[in-house]
This record gives structure tokens, C-alpha cells and sequence, in this order.
């Protein structure tokens, strides 16, 4: 055993495995890492690319492939991230805390006070920003009256959210970033949730969250002020507290306009980095994507990780394969449950003593790691909405003439885009392994036998964003399978 923490008994029999599993080429490079892994005390991060095999090793930490998957840096983004202020959160987090409650069915007339005062507020900060851009950003109140769930007088309230719409160059494509505004004191008594007059200050809960959109919409406006590819909704959302309503009357309405979702994301409780023990983390966030494995809003989450560890390497970045926190739901819920991606970034370290209590105050939130995830949000956006869309179809075909060792994989074309790349992965793997030369067809031979792994394509654009990938799918059977 060495520092590595591998034996070299290990490290043969990991190799023996990967020439069953792989081509033997690939196997040879594989092992020839995992010797190299061994033999040394450290393992540091490398810049990969695909090249002519296509193959892409260089383990982060112990994970078996880099979370980067073949991820480009834009200069022009990464420079944009140094434009989020830690200050800037600090004064607008203060002001939302300075309304003192913002319960979704607190006083809506109050100039100072309530939830009422917040939203205008908001919206008046982002008129500002979109004057300060240009006029690039479109303002507006999104409002409706729903029944509030479980109150004991059956009301319905005027859910508000309040957006800020950058028009991308297609303006069907749309990624939406979001947080909560409202706030309340919900666990401080069994109906407190409804509890529209005591002070809430919500700091963290979601001010913290709001706080990083409105910063967002501010960078994002300022250096994109013709907008990208796809449109970006920044989003803050009303209702959350009483069942996600801003955000599902906002899911509801994309998908009665038509719209496609190409990610929804939103920042929950992301100010937090001292736990109750004393333990402090503000080096590391979460964030939270839903089953199938090979679904989109896993897809979504693996982009989100190579994003982070291609712009942002001293944030560590923890993908949570799971649609939240265990019996726990956040504004992503809504649009994952109309079948669009979804994510959720949240602080790794919560503490349930300052969530939903009058203690979630402002001392408690460290604003430099609220800065922190705002970059990796903005990093994600502008990723995102600088690509082509995915490719909505990708086919798997086993290949009769080779014994069905061989497969090809075969997508529909997208528009916009200059190349496509695919992608492989073991099925236990957590992220993608390999990434294919890029090619402008749309079908490929593969050396790899799919029964055993996972293939997906991703559209690259010409300004070298990729889409998210889309996994493949084998053509339904016109038969029922054999039982073999």
C-alpha cells in the first residue's frame, strides 16, 4: 500500500477488469494511469481534451473520471465572474431582512414592511439594472391567485413572483435561475406557517438565495446585454414556503406558452457555513439532481460539476443524485415534475435551528460564500445559454454483423450546431468517462459494448459551448424479449 492508498495487487486487478470492459487500446491507457495513480503520493488535476482515441483520464480526488468531461473555458465569462460583489448580497439580503416579515400573506399596502414592500423593492432593482444595461432586460410582476394549501380558512393569496427576462436569440429555449423572497417563521409553532405578522427575517432562508439572483441578473445583464443563445429568466419566487407556488404558476405558464426548459435552477439556503457543532464549511456547496440516472436533470447536475471545476476548482462542488434533501423540496421541484431539468444549489452545512425560526438573522450568513455560489450559478447560466440546444433524440443500435459487440448511435440533428461530441460512461460511473472526437454526421460506430455502459451526444456550438448531453435509448423491441 502507498500514499495513493492503492496496492499494486489492486491496481492489476482494476486492470485486468478495464481490458474486459473496454477496447484493448483504452485498456492499456487505463491501466497505464492507474499505475501511474499508484505509484505516485498525490493526484492533481490535469487539463484534458478529446483526442484521437477520445479518451479522457485524469482522476480528481478518487473519482474515476474528471467531472470536467471535456468542459472549454470562455475567457469572457470567466472574467465576468470577478464582477460579483460580496458586498452588494450583503446590502441586498439587509433590505429584504429590513421588511421584517416577507410571508407570502403579510401586508401587501405597507411602503416598509411585508411582502408587498419586498416585491416592489425587487422589481425596482431590476429596473434599475435593466436601465443601467440598455434596456436588455425585461421586468415584470408575475402574478396569480392560488389557493394556499392546507389553511384552515381555505384562502387563496396573490402569489407574485417578480422577473428579470434577458431575450436570448431564441427565445422558445429558456433557463431559469430563481430563489424565494418570502420568508417565514414556520417551525416555530405548527401553524406558523401562516403566522403573517411576526418579524421573519429569512436571511438565509431565502434572502441569501434572492439576494444571489438579483446579483446575477445584475453581472449577467451587464456583460451579455445582447443576450446569448438561449433566453435566462431570473426568477424570484413568492409561495414557496406554503407549497412552491410562485415557482409551479411559473413552470405552468412557460408550458402554456410553449416554451422549452433548457434548466431550471435555484439557490435555497446558501449562506450558511457554520453547522450547530461548530464545524465550518465555506469551501464547498451542494447540489441536488433528480433520478433516472440517465435522465435530464442528472445530465444537468454533471454539467453544473464540470462547470464548477472548470471555472471555480477551489469550490468543491457536491453532486447529490437525489431530486432534494430527504423529505424536503425546493423551486426546482415544479419544472423537474413537468419533465424539464432541474437543480438545486444549496449550502452543505444547514442548520435547522436557524431555518424557518426568527434566529435565521443576518449574522448567521457569510456573504463571501454567498459570492461563491453566485459565480458557480453564473458560470452554470451563461454555459448553458451560450450553446445549442441537446439533441432530442439519441438512438442506440446494436450492430447484428458484429455479434452484437458493436453499436452505433444515431441522433437527430441540431440547429446551430457546428459538431457534436458523445460521451461514455461506465453505468456505476458518476459522470462521464469518455468523450469522443467531435463530428459534424449524426450517427457513429461505437467500440464499446452498450449493454455494459452508457452513451449520450452533446451538441457543441461554434463559440465552444457544449449542450447537455442526452443519454441514448435502445429502439423499443417489436417483440417481446428473450428470455435468455
Amino acid at each position: 500500500m502507498d500514499g495513493s492508498g492503492m496496492s499494486r495487487r489492486t491496481v492489476a486487478t482494476r486492470s485486468r477488469a478495464l481490458r474486459t470492459a473496454w477496447p484493448p487500446t483504452l485498456a492499456l491507457r487505463v491501466a497505464a494511469g492507474l499505475i501511474l495513480i499508484a505509484c505516485t503520493s498525490t493526484t492533481t488535476r490535469t487539463e484534458i481534451a478529446p483526442g484521437a482515441s477520445g479518451v479522457l483520464i485524469s482522476p480528481a480526488s478518487n473519482w474515476a473520471a474528471d467531472p470536467r468531461i471535456g468542459l472549454r473555458r470562455d475567457t469572457i465569462l470567466a472574467a465576468a465572474l470577478a464582477e460579483v460583489s460580496p458586498t452588494r448580497l450583503h446590502t441586498t439580503d439587509s433590505t429584504l431582512v429590513a421588511f421584517g416579515t416577507r410571508n407570502t400573506l403579510s401586508d401587501t399596502l405597507s411602503a416598509t414592511r411585508g411582502i408587498g414592500a419586498a416585491r416592489r423593492w425587487l422589481h425596482a432593482r431590476l429596473s434599475a439594472i435593466a436601465r443601467d444595461c440598455g434596456g436588455c432586460l425585461r421586468v415584470e410582476y408575475d402574478a396569480g391567485m392560488i389557493a394556499v394549501p392546507r389553511h384552515p380558512a381555505g384562502i387563496s393569496a396573490n402569489v407574485v413572483n417578480v422577473l428579470g427576462i434577458l431575450p436570448g436569440r431564441d427565445t422558445m429555449r429558456v433557463v431559469v435561475m430563481g430563489g424565494h423572497y418570502d420568508s417565514c417563521i414556520c417551525s416555530a409553532t405548527p401553524t406558523s406557517v401562516y403566522d403573517a405578522t411576526s418579524d421573519a427575517p429569512g436571511a438565509d432562508d431565502d434572502g441569501s438565495g434572492s439576494s444571489a439572483v438579483l446579483e446575477l441578473a445584475r453581472v449577467v445583464a451587464a456583460r451579455y446585454p445582447r443576450g446569448l443563445e438561449a433566453t435566462v429568466i431570473f426568477a424570484l419566487y413568492a409561495g414557496e414556503e406554503q407549497g412552491l407556488l410562485g415557482s409551479t404558476h411559473l413552470a405552468e405558464r412557460l408550458r402554456s406558452e410553449g416554451k422549452t426548459v433548457v434548466a431550471a435552477m435555484t439557490d435555497d439556503i446558501v449562506g450558511n457555513v457554520t453547522a450547530e457543532d461548530g464545524s465550518v464549511d465555506s469551501t464547498s456547496v451542494r447540489i441536488f439532481a433528480a433520478d433516472p440516472d440517465s435522465g435530464q436533470s442528472r445530465e444537468l447536475g454533471r454539467h453544473a460539476w464540470g462547470v464548477g471545476a472548470l471555472y471555480l476548482p477551489t469550490l468543491d462542488v457536491r453532486p447529490i443524485w437525489r431530486l432534494d434533501r430527504i423529505w424536503r423540496a425546493g423551486d426546482h421541484v415544479p419544472f423537474v415534475r413537468a419533465g424539464w431539468p432541474g437543480l438545486r444549489f444549496t449550502e452543505r452545512l444547514e442548520n435547522y435551528k436557524r431555518q424557518h425560526l426568527p434566529t435565521d438573522d443576518l449574522a448567521h450568513v457569510n456573504f463571501g460564500y454567498v459570492a461563491q455560489v453566485a459565480r458557480f450559478n453564473a458560470a452554470t447560466i451563461v454555459s448553458l445559454a451560450s450553446a445549442p440546444a441537446a439533441p432530442d433524440t439519441v438512438v442506440l443500435h446494436r450492430q447484428s454483423t458484429s455479434g452484437g459487440q458493436s453499436w452505433a448511435v444515431s441522433w437527430t440533428p441540431v440547429r446551430g450546431a457546428a459538431a457534436y461530441e458523445v460521451l461514455l460512461r461506465r453505468t456505476t460511473a458518476p459522470t462521464w468517462e469518455r468523450v469522443m472526437p467531435p463530428t459534424t454526421t449524426t450517427r457513429v460506430t461505437l467500440d464499446v459494448q452498450l449493454d455494459d455502459a452508457w452513451a449520450a451526444v452533446r451538441a457543441v456550438g461554434a463559440n465552444g459551448h457544449r449542450s447537455l448531453a442526452r443519454a441514448g435509448a435502445p429502439p423499443r423491441p417489436t417483440s417481446t424479449p428473450r428470455a435468455e
